[in-house]
């Protein structure tokens, strides 16, 4: 297994926590809870070696833009596609925007 870190700036956090899909659905689970700093945090943990240029490139295009909450994301990845991943993170957000 492969631990990957990634760090953008971001907003106020939300006041939720959120949990989107299964490692054995979709072979990806994103754990979202309010981060103290206005960053966001992020902690891949992934079967797949290798990928960090793949993981970087689709955090940057989500994250370009400093108007997400801050918060720490904790990914738990095995081998799911980048639309997967995409999804799941729309997913927790949602859940939390709810929330607030």
């Amino acid at each position: 297994m492969q631990t990957l870190a990634f760090t953008f700036p971001a907003a106020a956090p939300p006041r939720g926590r959120a949990l989107a899909g299964v490692v054995a659905s979709g072979d990806l689970e994103v754990l979202l809870e309010p981060a103290s700093d206005a960053r966001i945090t992020i902690e891949v943990t992934t079967s797949v070696e290798g990928m960090e240029r793949t993981w970087a490139a689709l955090f940057a295009r989500l994250f370009a833009e400093p108007t997400r909450p801050a918060v720490h994301l904790q990914i738990n990845d095995f081998g799911a596609t980048p639309g997967v991943v995409g999804l799941r993170i729309a997913q927790a957000f949602d859940a939390v925007a709810q929330e607030d």
